[in-house]
């Protein structure tokens, strides 16, 4: 079944040819949230090493189940965004899975759904020998191997438990009900008491979880392995993984063809938005757009330990140049919610890039180079983020042609991407990274300064360099 996810690549730039910057703003009387939230599960995808569009893949399967044992229309309403914010949490682990492995985590993530990692023997054991200290020499590889196994059960709970419990936050900071908030935290517990990281059992484990490990499991398999697969999967699994009656239930829709139905349509973004229940449907005012782009901000900010607060520090920075330059409120907003969300395609790369202390490799620059193409994939599906998608993923872009991903040059840059350019690298200097300390303000501050005008706009640093030095704290200027 053809469901790997096409990017198409922008042909034109929607704001070439603007001379005063226009914001949109999305009518809250038509944008709903789970249009957002559908959209911004792609990021999530990416973190987890899933092809883009798993998440609304796995709701559709959910929702499915749910409807088939009964469900009624406010537990719906719950399942529905508790299966497209499961992995919600997932940005969280990834720097300690990395660790751990010393390998590409995102790779690791993606191929442990299709592995049963609770059983020993030669599946488990190729999935370590393919997933541990890869590229390490023969030493290192067979100690790293030997620690990974001693801890594996300890390492695997921790991970899972911050994973849950973070993805469990973020609901909550969107403001999602409590159920919502309860089904993420318990995404990975068995029904045999042997999963994470509360170990609970049978009916022990709320209904929305149990749907939702089933509703992902089904999408890897058919994704990977097909139809035929997936159920197979499922039914070795019942009793262990999966509520039996969930399987047959699965068992059943699979038989007449209703669980596999427009999974690999086009049109898959549109249909699980018709999903939501009717009179459970929400819809996005001003502050809640603000509480989803902070809290997906936060997923990530949470990545690594060296991008901790960058997403939240790009949009300070820019909310200060763009008031320095007397913008109105609604062109603020924009820059902010534009900032908060700039870097989501970073999500897909691995952290063996992210926390790289040495000089990254041709290749690696070259993934690198992907994340803000992502950004803007990512983004432009929300109706109404027409603009925003185009300003989120250009922020790598200089005025004299040497950014990327696009090498857009001069008057295509608009104003808010000019902003936003400038306050990612003031952020990214200032802040601690692996290969460099962070670096005092003025020094900062300089190394802007001499990629102007040529690359960067001189307005948007004089206005941020006017401000930086009158708020930065004492002895971090010089």
């Amino acid at each position: 079944m053809p469901l790997a996810q096409s990017l198409t690549p922008i042909r034109q730039n929607p704001l070439r040819r603007m001379r005063r910057f226009e914001p949109e703003t999305p009518n809250p009387t038509i944008l709903r949230v789970s249009e957002m939230i559908s959209a911004l599960s792609y990021a999530l995808d990416l973190t987890e090493g899933q092809p883009m569009g798993h998440s609304v893949r796995a709701c559709m399967i959910g929702m499915r189940l749910g409807h088939h044992i009964g469900l009624g229309a406010a537990d719906l309403g719950d399942l529905y965004y508790g299966l497209l914010l499961k992995d919600a949490g997932c940005s969280s682990n990834a720097s300690r899975l990395f660790h751990t492995l010393n390998a590409d985590e995102i790779r690791a993530k993606g191929d442990v759904k299709t592995t049963d990692w609770t059983r020993v023997g030669w599946e488990s054991l190729h999935y370590a020998l393919t997933h541990v200290a890869t590229g390490a020499p023969f030493l290192e590889r067979v100690r790293t191997l030997v620690r990974v196994a001693a801890k594996q059960q300890t390492e695997s709970c921790e991970l899972a438990r911050i994973r849950c419990e973070r993805g469990a936050s973020i609901a909550r900071l969107m403001g999602f009900p409590e159920w919502v908030a309860v089904a993420i935290h318990s995404l990975d517990e068995h029904w045999n008491g042997k999963g994470y990281p509360d170990g609970l059992r049978g009916n022990n484990i709320p209904l929305f979880s149990r749907i939702m490990i089933l509703a992902q499991t089904l999408e890897v398999f058919l994704v990977h392995r097909g139809p035929d697969a997936a159920i197979e999967v499922a039914r070795q699994r019942s009793g262990r993984w999966f509520d039996p009656d969930l399987v047959k239930a699965a068992e059943s829709l699979a038989k007449t063809g209703a669980l596999w139905q427009d999974l690999d349509s086009e049109c898959v973004l549109s249909n699980v938005i018709a999903l939501e229940p009717e009179d459970r449907r929400l819809i996005v005012d001003e502050p809640t757009m603000d509480k989803i782009c902070q809290a997906f901000a936060e997923v990530i900010d949470a990545k690594s330990p060296f991008t901790y607060r960058h997403s939240n520090g790009v949009a300070e920075a820019a909310v200060t140049i763009a008031r320095g330059l007397e913008l109105d409120e609604s062109e603020v907003t924009f820059i902010r919610r534009a900032s908060l969300l700039h870097d989501l395609g970073k999500l897909g790369v691995s952290n063996a890039i992210l926390e790289k202390p040495a000089k990254l490799t041709s290749e690696e620059f070259v993934v690198v180079k992907k994340h803000p193409y992502y950004s803007y994939e990512i983004l432009r599906r929300i109706r109404g983020f027409e603009n925003l998608s185009v300003v989120a993923g250009a922020h790598h872009e200089r005025l004299d042609g040497s950014g990327y991903f696009q090498n857009w040059s001069g008057e295509q840059l608009s104003l808010p991407v000019r902003i936003i350019a400038v306050a990612d690298v003031y952020d990214a200097l200032v802040a601690k990274r692996p290969y460099r300390d962070a670096m005092p303000v003025e020094v900062a501050l300089e190394i802007i300064r001499k990629d102007t005008p040529r690359a960067l706009d001189p307005r948007c640093y004089e206005v941020l360099a006017s401000a930086a030095r009158k708020t930065a704290p004492a002895g971090a200027v010089q």
